[in-house]
């Protein structure tokens, strides 16, 4: 009897227990628990902010960043989109400038040399122009070196030599950056006033500047395509500038998005830079007769400067005096 009693309080106690589970609200969808899948989708995080982010106890909070998509990004177009980026202007202008010259030739004075110079860039100007240069090429190659060292020289040249090279090049490329940014800046200055557009670069640009045909359109010091390549070193230097230092000194005025959008513009910049000078070094070597002198020697040949850059020997014999070409000086 005592068993049988005990045995239906038992029976009415899971009964009661049974109908109080039924009673209560089933869990809503986003409350129920997949014990197969991550508290926190991935997915959903990176859609609805970009980046994933943690807390860390030490002092730099930047590592507290997990995971940033927009990393993959930059590396994506560092690695894949620079380099033909790089490559299409820099080998597309050597190309074009190979052609040109098979086509045309040296532009020659037809006029011949008179055995008269004048004097076209003095001592300081010649000496900004060639330290801004030389840091130029030394900043060109060191910066090559970091887009494509790695898989046009490393093959080459083994692990050990590419490293003590690399290492070299980065230091080169950090410390030549401040003469040539200084000689950037003594650019801007010495030549604004020779360097600000007018109708005549229009006139000259019209015919052809000289290098098209055998037209010779009056100019003054300087003239359109000199004036081009003058804004294109003051901006374009400008930016590499200001960009790499963002670079050299990280964080300092930016956070991370703002490193991978400098080394973006300094790298872009920098190839297409590169890419133009190579034009300019062409016409001022092989390309033009007597223009290489200007930054040699400092003079040119009257007839040279007579072809080229008449409006600016005119401006010279009048400070000179009255007479033509008082303002030339015997060739040595």
């Amino acid at each position: 009897m005592p068993s049988s009693g005990r045995f239906i309080r038992l029976t009415i106690g899971a009964w009661a227990l049974l109908l109080l589970i039924m009673a209560a609200p089933a869990p809503s969808p986003a409350e129920q628990v997949n014990p197969i899948a991550s508290s926190v989708s991935e997915r959903k995080l990176l859609q609805e902010m970009d980046r994933i982010q943690g807390r860390v106890s030490i002092p730099d909070q930047r590592s507290s960043v997990l995971m940033q998509p927009a990393g993959r990004e930059w590396r994506e177009f560092r690695i894949i989109a620079l380099r033909w980026i790089g490559g299409a202007a820099i080998l597309g202008m050597l190309a074009i400038l190979v052609i040109f010259y098979l086509t045309r030739g040296m532009v020659r004075l037809e006029s011949g040399r008179s055995g008269r110079a004048i004097v076209r860039f003095g001592p300081f100007e010649r000496f900004m122009h060639w330290m801004t240069a030389t840091c130029f090429i030394v900043l060109a190659i060191s910066g090559l070196n970091i887009t494509f060292g790695r898989p046009l020289l490393l093959p080459l040249i083994g692990h050990e030599a590419f490293s003590e090279w690399s290492q070299w090049a980065k230091y080169a490329h950090n410390y030549l950056s401040f003469p040539f940014t200084i000689g950037v800046v003594l650019i801007f200055l010495m030549w604004i006033a020779g360097n600000i557009p007018n109708k005549v670069d229009v006139n000259w640009i019209k015919r052809g500047g000289g290098i098209v045909g055998h037209d010779h359109p009056p100019a003054y010091r300087f003239n359109a395509g000199q004036k081009a390549i003058y804004w294109i070193v003051v901006i374009g230097g400008g930016l590499v500038a200001a960009t790499g230092y963002q670079l050299m000194f990280p964080f300092y005025l930016s956070n991370i998005e703002g490193m991978q959008l400098a080394q973006i513009v300094h790298s872009v910049v920098a190839m297409l830079f590169m890419a133009v000078m190579l034009a300019h070094i062409y016409i001022g070597t092989i390309g033009m007769e007597g223009a290489f002198e200007a930054m040699g020697s400092g003079t040119v040949d009257v007839n040279w400067a007579k072809e080229h850059h008449r409006l600016w020997l005119d401006e010279q014999n009048a400070r000179a005096g009255a007479r033509p070409d008082a303002a030339a000086t015997a060739a040595e």
